[in-house]
Parts: C-alpha cells; sequence; structure tokens
C-alpha cells in the first residue's frame, strides 16, 4: 500500500562524524568505505588505498552540526524511510518531489557505509539518481552528483555506477556552459572514483570528457581544478591512454601546474608529478616533458647525501671551475672583502654574467644548501617504487644542479643513475650547455676511469650526448677526455661491448674530425672560404691535435683496434673508426705504424657492404624502410673508407703495397649502386685517384673516368639544376652537361633523361639567363634525338616555350626552331 511523505517532514541523517574523530587518517585497503576519505568543510580531497594504489578514490563529508543531532529512534524505522525517498526517485513521481529525495538522501549518505548500504539495498537506485543529473534544479543535479560521488567511493558499488551510464550521462552534463562550480566539482570528483576502473578510464579517454579535463586544469576554482587533475592522474595508470592525453595536450597543463609556486597546490602539485612520471615511462612523451622544463632526477635516499663535503672555506668559484678574482689586494678589516665578492675582467669587459652562468650558480646553491639542512628529497621520497625506478621531477635549474651534486657522491649506484639522467635529459643545445655551465664535464671525464662498469658506461653515454654541440664538445675535450677513451678502447673486443664501443667511437669521431684541420688549413669546400682569422681559428683549436701529433696517443696498439673495427660487419662503426683513422693520417704520417695488408683487408670489408649486395641481387624478405635505411648507412661507411684511401694514396709506402686494381673493382660496383649521391662524391674522386696513379688516360676513353661521369657528375649536375636557388650555380651545372655531351660522352643524354634532367632544362630555358638557355637547348636538341625523350619534353611545357622563343626572334631562336621541328607538334 503506497502513502506519501508529508513535505514538512524534517529528516536528518544520523551524525557518524563524533563517532569517528579519532579514526586514523591514513590510507589502508578496505574492503569497503574508507573512513578516510573527504576532510574539508564540504569535501576535501584524500587518497584511499582501496585498489592498491591504483586510483584516487574520493567522497564528500559533512561537517558536523549541532543539528546533527536529529536521529531515526531506530534502524528500522530508518530502513523504512530510505525505502520510501527512493521510491520518491521514480519517474512516476512529481519533479519536485524527486529533487527533494536526492537532496535528502545525498545529505543522509554522508552519514557513512551503513547509510550507503542502506540505500544500495534497493535495486534500479543508481538509474534512478543517474537520471536526476538532468534535474533543472541546480542543488538536485548537484546533489545525484554527491550521491553518485559518495556511492562509488566504496569498492563493491563502483561497477554499478560505471554499468549505469553514469559516465556518458556526466559528459553531456560537463559540456554545458553553464554549469555550475558545485555540480561540476561533484561529477569531477564522480570521475575520479570511477577512473580507478581500466575500462571506464578507455571510456572517459575516448569520450568529449578527456578535453573538457584538460580545459578544467586552467580553472580557477580549486574545487574543479584538484579533482580534475585527479581524473588525468588515474588516466596516466593506463599505457593505452598515454598516446590520446598526449594528444590533448595535457603534458603542458601538467607541468604547468607542477612548476606554479602558489599556495595550496600542494597536493595539485603532488598528483600533476606523479601523472608526468606515468607519461615519461615513454622515450618521446619524456622528450616532451623535458621540452616544458621539467628533467627527471633519480632519488637516491638522503642516505647517498652524508659523502657530500662542501668546500666551506675555499675561494668560492662558479660551478664550471671559473675562478672569482679578489676586487681588492689589500683584505677588508672584518673580511668583508671575502664575503661581499667583487668581479675582475680583463680588459674592462662587461661584469655581467651570462644567463647560464647564473642559472648554475643559482642552482648549486640552493641543492647545496638542502643537503647541508637535511632537507633533500623531503618531500619528492616516493616509497611506492622500487629502489632503482625512484625518480622525481624538478624544473631544469634545479634539476641540473641536483644531478651534478650527485655525481660527486660516493654511493656508485646514486651516480650511475644521475649520469644517465644526464644523458637522457641532453636533449638540446640548452640542455647541454647549462651541464657545462653546471660543471658536470669535469665529474664525467673522472668517472670513464672508474673501476665500476655500470658508472663508467653511464659515464661515457652521457659524454657521447653532451659531445654533440660543438661548444660542449671542446670543453669535454680540454677536460683531458681523448687518454682514458683511447685506453679504454685499447681493451680486448672482449671486454667491451657494441654499444660501448660506440658511444667512445662518437665522441672520438667529434673531437678527432678531419674536417678541423682542413679548416685550419684553409682547405675547406667553397661554401666556407678561408677567412682572414684562419690562423687564429687554427690557434685556437683544443688540444686533440697537438695530442695526437706529440705521439702520446697514436700507437700500433691504438691503430691496430681501429683496423679491428673496420674489419667488422657494422657499417656505423666503420664509418667512425675511418673517419678517426683519416684524422690521424691528416696530422700525424703513421704509415709506419699501420700495417699496410690490415689496412687493405678493413677497407675491404668496408668496401664489400652486405647490404649493397642483397640489394644488387634483389634479396627480398625485408621491409623498404629497413632497405633504406641500410643503404644510406653503407653509404656514409663507404663515403669515409673512401676518404681514408684517397689519404692513403699519398704515401709511397701504400701506394707500394696496396692492390689498385681490386680496389679499382670494388669502389666501380659502388659507383653504380643505390647509395645515396652525396656519398659517391668521395667515390669517384678516390677512383680517378686510383687510376691516374696506374698510369691511365683522364679522358672519356678510360672507363673509370666515363663511370664517374654518368654515375657521379652528371646525377649531381642535374640535382644542382633541380634544387639549387642560386642562378649562377644553376647556370653552371647547365654550361658542365652541355660540356660533357658536346665532348661525345657515351650514354650522358641518356644519364640526363634517367634523372629526370628534362624539366629542370625546360625550367631554365624559361627564367635562365642567355647563356644558361643556350646551352640548355643545346642538350635538349641532343635529347630530342631519341624519339623515347619526346613525351617527357612535351609533357614539361617545352612547346609553348620554343614558339615564343621563335616570335621574339631572341639570339637563341634559331636553336629554338630546330628543336621545336624534330619534336611531334
Amino acid at each position: 500500500m503506497a502513502f506519501t511523505i508529508p513535505t514538512h517532514l524534517k529528516f536528518k541523517p544520523p551524525n557518524f562524524l563524533n563517532s569517528r574523530q579519532s579514526a586514523p587518517h591514513h590510507c589502508r585497503p578496505l574492503g569497503g568505505w574508507n573512513p578516510t576519505l573527504c576532510c574539508r568543510k564540504l569535501s576535501v580531497l584524500a587518497k584511499a588505498c582501496s585498489d592498491g594504489g591504483q586510483g584516487e578514490t574520493f567522497a564528500a563529508r559533512k561537517q558536523s552540526s549541532t543539528s546533527d543531532v536529529e536521529t531515526f529512534s531506530s534502524s528500522n524505522s530508518s530502513s523504512g524511510y530510505v525505502a520510501l525517498f527512493v521510491r520518491m526517485l521514480g519517474l512516476d513521481n512529481d519533479p519536485q518531489d524527486r529533487d527533494q529525495a536526492v537532496e535528502t538522501l545525498y545529505n543522509y549518505s554522508l552519514g557513512g557505509k551503513q547509510c550507503i548500504d542502506n540505500i544500495m539495498k534497493h535495486r534500479g537506485t543508481v538509474n534512478l539518481i543517474v537520471n536526476l543529473l538532468k534535474s533543472k534544479s541546480v542543488s538536485a543535479c548537484a546533489a545525484a552528483a554527491g550521491l553518485l560521488r559518495v556511492i562509488s567511493s566504496i569498492n563493491i558499488y563502483r561497477d554499478l555506477v560505471a554499468e549505469s551510464g553514469a559516465v556518458e550521462e556526466i559528459a553531456s552534463l560537463l559540456i554545458c556552459p553553464s554549469l555550475s562550480p558545485k555540480v561540476k566539482e561533484q561529477t569531477i570528483c564522480t570521475l575520479w572514483n570511477l577512473s580507478v576502473d581500466e575500462k571506464v578510464s578507455a571510456r572517459i579517454t575516448t569520450s568529449e570528457i578527456l578535453p573538457l579535463l584538460v580545459r578544467y586544469l586552467d580553472d580557477d576554482d580549486m574545487r574543479v581544478k584538484e579533482p580534475a587533475v585527479g581524473v588525468l592522474a588515474n588516466l596516466t595508470l593506463s599505457q593505452s591512454n598515454h598516446k590520446i592525453m598526449v594528444e590533448a595536450e595535457v603534458i603542458p597543463k601538467l607541468a604547468k601546474l607542477l612548476m606554479a609556486d602558489v599556495e595550496g597546490f600542494k597536493v595539485i602539485r603532488k598528483v600533476a608529478r606523479d601523472a608526468l612520471l606515468e607519461l615519461a615511462n615513454d622515450e618521446y612523451n619524456r622528450i616532451l616533458i623535458m621540452e616544458e622544463g621539467l628533467v627527471l632526477v633519480p632519488l637516491v635516499g638522503a642516505a647517498a647525501y652524508e659523502s657530500f663535503n662542501p668546500a666551506l672555506y675555499s675561494w668560492p668559484s662558479l660551478p664550471d671551475g671559473t675562478k672569482f678574482e679578489k676586487s681588492s689586494k689589500d683584505p677588508s678589516r672584518f673580511g668583508a672583502s671575502e664575503l661581499l665578492l667583487g668581479l675582475h675582467f680583463e680588459n674592462n669587459k662587461s661584469m655581467d654574467l651570462e644567463e647560464a652562468k647564473i642559472n648554475a650558480v643559482i642552482g648549486r646553491a640552493q641543492q647545496e644548501f638542502l643537503v647541508r639542512v637535511g632537507a633533500i628529497e623531503a618531500e619528492d621520497d616516493n616509497k611506492s617504487r622500487s629502489g632503482s625506478q625512484r625518480l622525481t621531477l624538478l624544473p631544469w635549474v634545479d634539476a641540473v644542479a641536483r644531478l651534478v651534486l650527485i655525481l660527486g657522491l660516493e654511493d656508485e649506484s646514486a651516480v650511475a643513475r644521475a649520469a644517465g639522467s644526464i644523458a637522457d635529459a641532453s636533449i638540446n643545445e640548452h640542455m647541454r650547455i647549462s651541464f657545462r655551465e653546471a660543471g658536470a664535464i669535469n665529474h664525467l671525464v673522472q668517472l670513464i676511469s672508474h673501476p665500476n662498469d655500470s658508472v663508467r658506461l653511464a659515464a661515457i653515454r652521457a659524454l657521447d650526448r653532451l659531445s654533440i654541440s660543438n661548444f660542449v664538445c671542446k670543453t669535454i675535450e680540454a677536460e683531458g677526455v681523448l687518454p682514458p677513451l683511447v685506453n679504454l678502447l685499447k681493451q680486448s673486443k672482449s671486454d667491451l661491448s657494441c654499444s660501448l664501443t660506440a658511444m667512445i667511437l662518437n665522441i672520438l669521431t667529434r673531437i678527432l674530425d678531419p674536417n678541423k684541420e682542413l679548416k685550419s688549413k684553409g682547405w675547406d669546400v667553397a661554401a666556407h672560404p678561408t677567412s682572414a682569422n684562419g690562423n687564429e681559428m687554427a690557434s685556437s683549436e683544443p688540444s686533440s691535435m697537438q695530442a695526437i701529433a706529440g705521439g702520446d696517443l697514436v700507437d700500433s696498439t691504438f691503430l691496430s683496434c681501429l683496423v679491428e673495427i673496420l674489419q667488422t660487419s657494422n657499417p656505423d662503426l666503420q664509418r667512425k673508426a675511418a673517419s678517426v683513422l683519416e684524422f690521424i693520417m691528416v696530422i700525424e704520417p703513421s704509415m709506419e705504424k699501420l700495417i699496410p695488408a690490415e689496412i687493405q683487408s678493413g677497407l675491404e670489408a668496408v668496401f664489400r657492404q652486405k647490404s649493397l649486395i642483397e640489394t644488387e641481387h634483389g634479396t627480398e624478405g625485408e621491409k623498404p624502410e629497413m632497405q633504406i635505411l641500410e643503404v644510406e648507412e653503407a653509404g656514409l661507411a663507404v663515403s669515409a673508407g673512401s676518404r681514408l684511401l684517397t689519404k692513403l694514396l699519398d704515401y709511397e709506402q701504400f701506394r707500394s703495397a696496396v692492390d689498385s686494381h681490386k680496389f679499382t673493382k670494388l669502389l666501380r660496383a659502388i659507383l653504380v649502386s643505390s647509395i645515396p649521391l652525396q656519398n659517391k662524391d668521395w667515390v669517384a674522386a678516390c677512383l680517378v685517384k686510383l687510376s691516374s696513379l696506374s698510369g691511365h688516360n683522364l679522358g672519356f676513353e678510360n672507363p673509370v673516368n666515363a663511370e664517374v661521369t654518368l654515375y657521379e657528375t652528371i646525377p649531381r649536375l642535374v640535382q644542382q639544376m633541380k634544387s639549387s636557388y642560386s642562378p649562377e650555380v644553376q647556370e653552371a651545372a647547365v654550361l658542365e652537361l652541355n660540356r660533357i655531351i658536346s665532348e661525345g660522352m657515351v650514354d650522358s643524354t641518356r644519364a640526363i633523361a634517367s634523372e629526370g634532367g628534362i624539366f629542370p632544362l625546360v625550367k631554365l630555358m624559361e627564367i635562365g639567363s642567355g647563356r644558361a638557355v643556350e646551352a640548355s637547348l643545346a642538350i635538349l636538341y641532343n635529347l630530342s634525338m631519341d624519339s623515347e625523350n619526346h613525351a617527357a619534353i612535351i609533357a614539361a611545357g617545352a612547346v609553348p616555350l620554343l614558339r615564343k622563343l621563335v616570335l621574339s626572334e631572341r639570339p637563341q631562336w634559331m636553336r629554338a626552331l630546330r628543336l621545336l621541328r624534330t619534336l611531334p607538334t
């Protein structure tokens, strides 16, 4: 028998707060309601570990008041009233009654888990509550969202809320532009509870909720901003959500919150840091995070910093080792001259420090202060991660200083992790220079000789990444990195992994660059002519040339090691070893230390690239992208080997022992292969030199010179016509092509056509100078002798241009008329 409840009935839930005030506020796994949820006036966000830390569950709790003493007289009457109010939620009731019922049930649910259990005894309650999210009453809508928030905070009911369509209804609700902050808070907190489940988090990520959550990160209302960060943090726990979240530009927003120095942001910063750390598990995301000014720093534990021993009474210096000079020779009476340091620069230069140095000083001072007071890692210590995986995110100024500080500690594991973080953080010139100014280079160079393999490997990896910068590379060289690297490379191959050998060769290749010596001698290419300061450039080069020239580093063991690397099948290692050998040959002729038979064997291995042989014979079974990459790597190795062979041919000792016929055959095969055109220039130069040393003439009747012209010269000239923006370069290229054809080079016209030279020739006929137009007409006329080229010439638009030239009676009109007559127009 149905009955109604008078509207004047005053219904108050029992006050459960007074009985739970002594409950400890910490997270522990519970099968049901978590008593530590919701601790602020209307709602406070607090973490619950009911799902093993896989999410953040929140509920609202009402503050106790004097009116809460009005309670039900018995549990039976309480259950009866709950049943009536649940029945009032039905769609057949008056909307005002439904609104009042949901508000009453929400207030009742704040009493604790027993109250929520009483509500959830009735089937279909959650669906009725979800339906009330559409209510036109703001208070009723907020109450419905709040009731869902409280119910979803309990593990056993969370799935019921998720399956009731609450996520979709909340999505349609959040789209409304005029939504009140209270409703936003309750709905987003409900999502925070539901997003613990991986399936629900996937639904949230793929819906229109995600961009709304990202937008709420800029909301001024903390009640909205805080749960929005929490939902996003839960979404990052699923690896499958990362790509969509990154595309939604969540990383810049979270980074901004983490670096915000605003009072009351402690919880937000912690949650944002956790979310970014989850995203940082992907290498690409890690780079995006570092581009926002945040750097991953290992948490090594406070005990590791006990070995830190700052030089408290030494004369201060910059982190990179630059010493301060005293502004006064006479000490002050009370020591102020040492406290207030003046900077002295020669020649009255500007007394302003560079920004990078200022940041290095500030970062070092802050981190050393934290160590001295024992506050370092006080807030960042995350016990939930294992010791080898614990990381935090710091602004780059603090991170750079912290990592350099860790390099000076005694804990080997901490030092290795810090060096690895430096390598990961060296993603751009700004970060590499920052580490240089912070004094990381000296520490890393010293760590190359460390007895621990992991420390040594991490230090070399960091130096490899830092040496990408030419500016930092000079500092690395000046710190004396060559001797320990060379000594390490001299070890037996079994002691060095392929990756370690590659990193050592990377550093050596950047320091021992053959182009350095060529530039200092004015042998650079035309694009970089010798300047008036050429002598200064040569004198300002670091000590690598002096060390090599002095013979301290180069011995037969080192050279034999490089030759052994040439004999490997790794084209990248071959290229680097050949480059280092070329530098040594340029600086210090060391043929007496090289065994001609060994170096010939190494060069032969370089020229017999497996990828080129497989491509030539049409070997299948590999992806085209991988084949292209392998051919490019092989081309670089072959080019470096050709440069080295060209240099070695300058020495009589090598010329008398070299098998020129074998190398000519190998290089001719490479010249006609599919390696990139830019890698064929040194192959062609080496072939020409081998041919000249063999006594052959330099004309086109020499098959070597003919192949060089067909497979290197003509393709290069056609490429210049296509890609160059300089009219002078284009004119020089077309004139050279015309000269080659006019000398009767066999198959030259076919080579021009196969390289796609017809279209740029027609283009030059339109925009080129008089000489370029005349040369283009001559080449096109020769090409038109082969009827197979007629279609391409016509398709390039030559006919209208030729008619225009004829009608204008320009000096080239006779050539144009003759070409026009050969075409089928």
